[in-house]
């Protein structure tokens, strides 16, 4: 293919992703899918590697990009099949993040596969939101090894009952399976439809050049940063089970275009849920790797071949069975990227950002009873500064991509008025460029309910950048007293919960 060929070709690819994201959406029954846009979309390669992905949450993406390639070589493959999992040492993030695998045939030729994942607050866990202040991956919820949902075009009955059975009354998850099995049904069907268009030969060639073309171009931006060895080190605020100031370490070591990123010296795995699998640790270096390329690079396997990640098992970033991770992949992932960064500034100061917010602000709610609900959503902070200038205002940084749920959606559905969303007014660490501001949330519940606040920078601040001032520290209170940054409580009618999110650091002195 020439250059203009193989354009068209990388376009078609990524537009049955976005494809496969407008049914899900459309079709799906929770907030969480259809108005936070909790999920993602891909296409995988017959031996398992990405060929292209919309521009959902990295988190989600990065990490399906490095376990894919394991999970569809244990299978024998046939039309119609759809493989659901979400454990989270067998290939998923966590376990509210369930994916859903769908091969794709023509001509009775494997030539694909499409997969999304989307997060479900009811997975079957006691804890309202599927977010618990854990200890055990089994409390989390509802742990789905690979399997075969739909075998051969047929739902299997025994596997879908017991997910059924572990769902909470009124639970939208029953509806957000089916919507995520659409999703894939369009994408198999746009992907064989592209296939057609250009014949199997065709097709093959044109994945196999725009991986060497991405690997070509990743390298060429890769070869930009000095060799050496880069450092960095920061600390989680803690586990939620009363470890605290809990250690992340990486040694990055870049020769040529090749980057290896090591994490030994990170702290053990915890008592708490805030470990991670290795394909976590995987998705948040990929992010900011793919953030130093341009726009145009085709998001496939070849942008990540020059990368090699070290994390020795059972630390917090390569957490070994039946450790929690629940916080893991929204917490500490989003500390990762920071940590990646960190090092990288001492390379590329001039491209590296301050830091931002560094958490989710992770919040799950719910309870049972003649009218049951669950929710879950995250919360927007500030973007560090940088050399060219402010950060970004109470948006979603880094490894979630995300909305907010509008206040209207919210109100309607579940029992619950929002008193206050607004900007956190001199949360931004100062300098010549700003930190971004983080904003403020406060909810009144309408009835008792059950809460789980699943945070971090509560303790640590965000770091500014060549004296920058740090961003403001997160806050969480309860009717105006203050919450820790892990927590599970009990809340009443006309309670209060209010969370102040942190701003990101400032860039450079005034």
């Amino acid at each position: 293919m020439n250059s203009v060929q193989l354009g068209i070709f990388s376009s078609k690819i990524s537009a049955v992703c976005d494809e496969m994201g407008a049914v899900l959406r459309h079709s799906a029954f929770s907030p969480n899918i259809r108005d936070r846009l909790d999920f993602s979309c891909a296409v995988f390669s017959p031996e398992g590697e990405l060929c292209a992905q919309a521009a959902h949450i990295p988190v989600h993406l990065g990490s399906m990009a490095y376990a894919m390639v394991d999970l569809v070589n244990h299978f024998d493959w046939a039309e119609g099949d759809t493989l659901v999992v979400n454990d989270p040492y067998l290939g998923g993030t966590h376990l509210p993040d369930v994916t859903l695998v769908t091969p794709v045939f023509f001509n009775k030729a494997l030539v694909g596969f499409v997969a999304n994942r989307a997060h479900h607050a009811d997975i079957g866990s006691e804890s309202p939101g599927s977010m618990p202040i854990s200890k055990t991956l089994e409390e989390e919820g509802i742990v789905i090894s690979p399997q075969f949902l739909v075998r051969n075009g047929k739902i299997q009955d025994e596997i879908w009952d017991e997910i059924e059975g572990r769902l909470g009354e009124g639970s939208d998850t029953r509806g957000d399976f089916l919507a995520q099995l659409g999703a894939n049904q369009k994408g198999a069907f746009r992907l064989s439809s592209v296939v057609s268009s250009l014949g199997l030969e065709q097709f093959f060639e044109g994945l196999k050049e725009l991986n060497q073309y991405a690997e070509d171009l990743a390298r060429s931006f890769y070869n930009e940063i000095p060799d050496g060895i880069y450092e960095a080190e920061d600390f989680m605020d803690d586990d939620g089970q009363g470890q605290e100031a809990i250690p992340i370490r990486l040694r990055m070591r870049v020769q040529g275009s090749g980057i290896e990123l090591d994490y030994t010296g990170t702290h053990k795995q915890v008592s708490g849920n805030i470990n991670c699998p290795i394909s976590v640790a995987a998705a948040a270096a990929y992010y900011v790797f793919r953030c130093l390329l341009p726009d145009y690079t085709p998001a496939c396997a070849g942008v990540f071949r020059p990368i090699q990640l070290t994390a020795p098992k059972g630390t917090l970033v390569n957490a070994e069975r039946p450790h929690a991770v629940a916080a893991g992949n929204v917490e500490t992932s989003s500390r990762l990227v920071d940590l990646v960064m960190a090092a990288l500034r001492s390379a590329l100061p001039d491209r590296m950002a301050a830091d931002s917010q560094g958490t989710m602000n992770n919040i799950a709610m719910g309870a049972p009873g003649p009218e049951p609900w669950s929710y879950y959503e995250t919360l927007g902070g500030g973007m560090g500064a940088h050399s060219k200038g402010s950060g970004l205002s109470a948006v979603q940084s880094h490894m979630t991509n995300t909305l907010n749920t509008p206040i209207e959606v919210l109100e309607t559905r579940f029992p619950l008025r929002i008193r206050t969303y607004a900007l956190r007014a001199n949360s931004g660490g100062k300098g010549k460029y700003q930190g971004g501001t983080g904003l403020i949330r406060e909810y009144e519940f309408l009835s008792p309910a059950k809460v789980t606040l699943l945070t971090e920078r509560r303790s640590f601040s965000p770091k500014g950048e060549l004296g920058g001032g740090n961003g403001a520290r997160g806050i969480n209170l309860l009717n105006g007293k203050k919450l820790p940054a892990k927590v599970q409580i009990d809340v009443q009618s006309g309670d209060r919960i209010t969370i102040e999110t942190p701003g990101g650091g400032g860039y450079g002195r005034k």
